[in-house]
């Protein structure tokens, strides 16, 4: 049963803003320019950790697909010798932090975001409720760039350099702002963005024009699933000759079943709510049937896993030339324009 927060993001991506809430909406956007103005006019101080900032993050409510691009940031920069570190809230975590994500830790401790970002790049992460202090605590740690997951809006953390990421097939829903719509910004933020990635495809519903053709589109690729007892790889055709269950507790559960179906699988769908703590009864569908999850999901249910339950990785996938002008875009932030020269 959907709880009320994915009946409410269904309305956002379906239908117009509801009359009642327009007020309130327009209260959040007072709020929101207010606070850019304080933090423009310096009445607000933000920080800096020394060495570059560049943040990924969304201007709606929802899934978009920014954690996949983190990683594959991360993977591009650190293949080029570039010393990444990613600060991350920690949402649903409770250490408040700054603390370095070891692989002791529990996504109860420091939220399944940064747990898994910890344990599929290879880079230091570093969970704070105040990712600046978290960018400063990965600088000291010798990282020379920081990606920051998710901040877009945390105006706290000064940026070099930011990214954000749409859903192609959602877009910017109703167009309208929290809480009559799913904007945590107007649309016009985009404008004044680095890069604009698109999710799934060229344009997306609610963008204008002029931004679809300045943005990058991509997609994300299923890889092999891997079981949750052992890590072991299993092609997912093999899951093909049967129904599965399909376990999503992300942002938009329905584009991991989606591409599940695309992939040739029959699907027993259960959408969980984003950041969903699961628990043993949560899986238990008594029968034999295999369980298929996002990465996002398993580092929450692997200490009580069988071996019915399998992730599936996805990586984010740009055409050749757009990944070579976002990591060019990047790596000139460094002193010397990047340490391949």
């Amino acid at each position: 049963m959907p709880d009320i927060s994915q009946r409410l993001q269904r309305a956002w991506y379906r239908r117009s803003a509801p009359w009642a809430l327009r007020p309130l909406s327009g209260l959040y956007r007072l709020i929101i320019a207010t606070r850019r103005a304080l933090y423009r006019l310096r009445v607000l101080s933000s920080d800096h950790p020394g060495v570059p900032v560049v943040v990924v993050g969304n201007i709606s409510v929802g899934g978009t697909g920014k954690t996949p691009v983190v990683q594959w940031l991360a993977s591009q920069l650190r293949a080029r010798g570039v010393a990444v570190g990613i600060a991350t809230r920690g949402y649903g975590g409770s250490d408040a932090g700054p603390r370095i994500v070891d692989s002791a830790a529990s996504a109860d401790q420091v939220g399944d975001e940064a747990l898994l970002l910890a344990r599929t790049t290879d880079a230091p992460v570093c969970v704070a409720r105040r990712r600046a202090l978290a960018a400063r605590t990965l600088a000291r740690h010798g990282c020379t760039l920081i990606l920051c997951d998710d901040g877009l809006q945390h105006l706290a953390l000064r940026r070099d350099l930011e990214i954000a990421v749409i859903d192609a097939r959602r877009g910017l829903g109703n167009g309208a702002m929290l809480p009559a719509g799913p904007l945590r910004e107007p649309v016009k933020r985009l404008r004044s963005v680095d890069l604009l990635l698109i999710n799934g495809g060229s344009t997306a519903p609610g963008l204008p024009a002029a931004l679809s053709a300045q943005a990058i589109g991509f997609d994300l690729a299923l890889h092999p699933a891997q079981s949750l007892t052992d890590g072991q790889p299993r092609p997912l055709s093999d899951f093909a000759a049967g129904t599965v269950h399909a376990v999503a507790g992300i942002g938009d559960p329905g584009r991991f079943f989606t591409a599940l179906r695309a992939a040739g699988l029959a699907l027993i769908e259960h959408a969980f709510a984003d950041h969903h703590a699961y628990r043993p009864g949560d899986l238990a569908f008594n029968d034999d049937r295999p369980v298929l999850m996002t990465q996002k999901d398993a580092v929450k249910c692997t200490a009580f896993a069988d071996g019915r339950m399998w992730c599936v990785p996805v990586g984010a996938r740009f055409a050749q030339h757009d990944a070579a002008r976002i990591v060019e875009k990047i790596l000139h932030l460094l002193p010397g324009g990047g340490p391949w020269k």
